[in-house]
């Protein structure tokens, strides 16, 4: 089950270094000009988990392999781009095709490093962004709505079950409201999710602070803090340039970066995290001699959808899920020592994995 998050904002904040230095390589390019990330670059992530490291010390096993996220950087959008401006379009479909956005607000002071219009203000930068992107959602719906007329007055259930969601969309944003704050039952959960409104997506701020600003943040950060809280929205500070210099160093070395700058850990696990939690997602394991491996769910999904995960097969010839919780395997020491101290559970199809659940599936072939 893959889950992408787009890196979103506008041109020089700081989008292409920072995606750098979450995929460990200089795929994009880190230009001070507006669009020079014409395509979108694509990068898997892994999610840092020390309970990986600590499951497999305990099983002995061979290899390791965590969970990943994949992160889009997408070219910086300008202000117009609903109508098509700077390269818009483009843009605005690159980022219908992932889960969340991860806003990158330029929070630091550089001569050196032209701002696109000339200002910096992270605050006014994110509401150019969700302006344009509400903008796009409005012309999107007027043309879907006209579009499907003809269905609605035939009768068509999923034509007026759409158009009933769309008003409710359009009269948000005719408010200034992102589609995102429209409650939505349940029932309409799947056909809501279908129209693929740009404004529905969950929105992490980034915080782009210089160096020196890395641990605690400054004044720009805050207000950008201030804002993503008003709106039930998160946020993280992270130094892009910092994170691009320790990507390059070896993991002994990062750690007496880390350490020298203040930091308890790196920005950029900070902003996995915060994706993570932003798509209420979680991680339940298989542990093995050969292989500890982390799988990523959404939070409430039942043992048969999280076997699917791993193969369609053992969903569909679910039989039960053999179950440790995290604390009681590494506590005990290992699959045999809980299930002598009857901490092994089976589970069935109504069981809900929770975070941190170690599991094994028995299915039919």
């Amino acid at each position: 089950m893959g889950f992408k998050m787009g890196i979103v904002g506008l041109p020089n904040v700081g989008k292409s270094t920072l995606f750098n230095a979450l995929t460990r390589t200089a795929a994009a390019q880190a230009a001070n000009f507006p669009f020079c990330t014409i395509e979108p670059n694509v990068g898997d992530v892994a999610v840092p988990d020390a309970r990986l490291d600590r499951l497999a010390q305990i099983a002995g096993s061979k290899q390791t392999i965590p969970t990943r996220m994949t992160f889009v950087d997408i070219a910086g959008l300008v202000k117009g781009a609903s109508k098509g401006e700077g390269l818009g379009n483009q843009f605005l479909a690159n980022i219908r095709e992932v889960d969340a956005i991860a806003h990158v607000v330029r929070c630091f002071e550089d001569d050196d490093v032209t701002h696109v219009e000339n200002r910096i203000d992270p605050v006014g930068d994110a509401e150019t962004i969700e302006t344009e992107l509400m903008l796009a959602d409005i012309e999107s719906i007027e043309k879907r709505l006209q579009n499907i007329i003809r269905k609605v007055r035939g009768g068509d259930k999923e034509a007026v079950q759409q158009e009933r969601l769309l008003r409710a969309a359009l009269a948000a944003l005719e408010e200034g409201k992102p589609a995102r704050t429209v409650v939505v039952d349940d029932e309409d959960r799947r056909a809501w999710k279908m129209l693929q409104l740009l404004t529905t997506k969950p929105v992490l701020y980034v915080c782009n602070v210089g160096e020196t600003d890395a641990a605690g943040g400054n004044a720009l950060s805050a207000k950008v803090g201030e804002m993503a809280a008003a709106e039930g929205n998160s946020h993280v500070v992270i130094s892009a340039r910092i994170e691009e210099e320790i990507s390059q160093l070896d993991p002994d070395e990062a750690e007496m970066f880390l350490t020298e700058m203040g930091l308890d850990e790196a920005g950029l696990d900070r902003l996995i995290k915060a994706g993570y939690e932003l798509l209420h997602l979680e991680t339940y394991f298989t542990v093995g001699p050969k292989e500890a491996r982390a799988w990523t769910i959404r939070a409430g999904t039942t043992a048969p959808k999280a076997a699917g995960v791993i193969h369609g097969d053992f969903e569909r010839g679910f039989i039960r899920a053999e179950t440790i919780g995290f604390d009681d395997f590494t506590t005990l020491g290992g699959e045999q020592a809980a299930k002598e101290a009857g901490k092994m559970r089976a589970e069935g199809k109504s069981y809900i994995v929770k975070d941190g659940d170690v599991l094994h599936f028995l299915f039919n072939t």
